[in-house]
Order: structure tokens, then sequence, then C-alpha cells
């Protein structure tokens, strides 16, 4: 059998949609995998793996939730003729120390990075999209987005950049080999100045305010996230309010040749579909 399919997993998430869809443009055959695809993949399950990776040359991944099950998929991915692996990780993740934050990804660069296969590493600050398709859109549809974060800015990057920039890494073999590249937007803002463009762009009455890492675990468990996916995320932001994520990078420009898309665009887009007016 040909090695010549592209694996998505996590197929039908933020990124691997977006992912699927441009490689069929391109028509490049591609195998999405999720735990309800047609071709299905679960980190937690590894009897499915080998039939996901057979036939396949390249393997787009997110990192899993938990630490441990990359190592053995990526020994696997190996074992079965794959040549090439591009990591979808967090931003800065040097620079996390120990902040408890990103075990999952660090533990995936490890592996990814530590193979004898051709590997990409892709990290990406938080994605725009986080406003509207999850996380913090409830939030905002009902008024207020509460968050511990305060005035150090992130650069909110597209997904629809993260997406392009890993389709193009996919689509040449042997130019982006053992490379790492920060992924960001073109200027850093804060959650403030990001709620009010939404609130203005929208139309809609929206403010933000911020509140302690434990109040903002308490809630998210109040809302029925799991404890430690909880206190996972409020950790992400006591990294973020020391500044690693802060800065902008030229990864973007640097493989698409053009910069990455601002904010504003991505809020202008959002509002004309009607992603906060469900109230």
């Amino acid at each position: 059998m040909s090695n010549d399919n592209t694996l998505v997993l996590g197929a039908t998430g933020k990124t691997g949609r977006r992912v699927v869809a441009r490689l069929r443009l391109r028509g490049t055959p591609v195998r999405p995998a999720s735990r309800s695809g047609q071709v299905p993949f679960d980190w937690s399950d590894p009897s499915g793996w080998d039939a996901a990776l057979t036939g396949v040359d390249a393997v787009y991944l997110v990192a899993p939730q938990v630490p441990g099950p990359a190592p053995d998929f990526v020994a696997r991915a190996e074992a079965a003729g794959v040549r090439r692996l591009v990591l979808l990780s967090g931003r800065a993740a040097d620079d996390w120390g120990d902040s408890g934050f990103g075990l999952d990804m660090l533990s995936a660069e490890e592996a990814v990075r530590g193979s004898a296969l051709e590997w990409t590493v892709l990290r990406s600050n938080n994605f725009q999209q986080n406003f509207d398709e999850e996380l913090w859109h409830a939030p905002l549809v009902a008024g207020e987005l509460a968050l511990p974060a305060d005035a150090v800015p992130e650069p909110f990057t597209d997904v629809e950049d993260v997406a392009d920039t890993a389709v193009r890494v996919l689509a040449e073999p042997g130019k982006h080999a053992g490379r790492i590249y920060e992924l960001s937007g073109p200027r850093a803002i804060t959650f403030a100045e990001a709620v009010g463009m939404i609130s203005s762009a929208s139309g809609l009455p929206m403010t933000y305010r911020t509140i302690s890492p434990a109040e903002y675990t308490r809630n998210l468990v109040d809302d029925g996230v799991d404890e430690d996916v909880a206190h996972h995320v409020s950790a992400m932001f006591v990294m973020m309010e020391r500044g690693p994520l802060a800065t902008t990078t030229d990864g973007i420009d640097t493989v698409l040749g053009r910069p990455p898309r601002p904010f504003e665009e991505y809020v202008v887009r959002a509002a004309a579909a009607g992603a906060w007016s469900g109230r």
C-alpha cells in the first residue's frame, strides 16, 4: 500500500476541520479522524491507532488533553511508515516554567521532536475564535466575560491562519523539517479591549471583569467543567500574566509570506455572521 494520505487527528475540532477542508481543496488525499468520525481515533483507546495510521505519509496532530499517549502514538507512526508529523502546540512553550500549565503539550512536543521522523511544531497564541466558538462565547452572549487576566495583552491568533500555516507545512516536505514556528496575531490587545471591539461590532452590550484564578476555577466547575480541567485552564492565565505570550511573532509571515489576520478582521467576520446575537 502506498503511503500518500495525510491523517488529520481531531478532524472535527477547531483547527482540524479547517485543515481537512483546505487539504481537500488542494486535492491532497486526506484521512479525517476523530472519536465519532468514519475513521475512529481516540487518544484513550490505542487499539484503533494502527488502523488510522495504515497507508499514511504525514500526520497533523493536536496534543492530547493529558500527558502520556503521545510517545506511544509517535512510535506506532514510525512503525507504520509515516514520514512527517506536524504538531499544534502552545505559544512560548519553552517559557512556561513551573506554572503547571501545558504538561500535555510539552509531553507531545518531547515525543514528536525526539522521533526519527521529519517534524514541525506550530505553537500558537490563544485563538481569536475562542471568543465565538467555545470557551468565552457563552459568557459574551450573556453580556459579561470574567477572566483572571488583567492588563497583560495577547496577540490572539486567527485559527484560519493556523490552518493555512499547517497546510503549507504539510504541502512542502523537507522545507520545514525540524522547525518550531511561534504563531501570533499582528498586535497584542487586552481581553478588555477584545470585548470592547466585539461589543461595538455586534451592537450588543458586553463588559469585561477581572477575577482571581480561584474564582475562575470555581466558576468553571459550577458550569460543569471537570475540576482538573478547570485548574489547568486557570493555570494558563497565571502563566499568561507573567508575559511570555504578550509579544508578537513572525511565524505566520515566515511560512505564508503574508502578515497574520488582525483581531478586528475576525470580529467583523464573526459579527456579520451573527456569532454573538443568540440572546
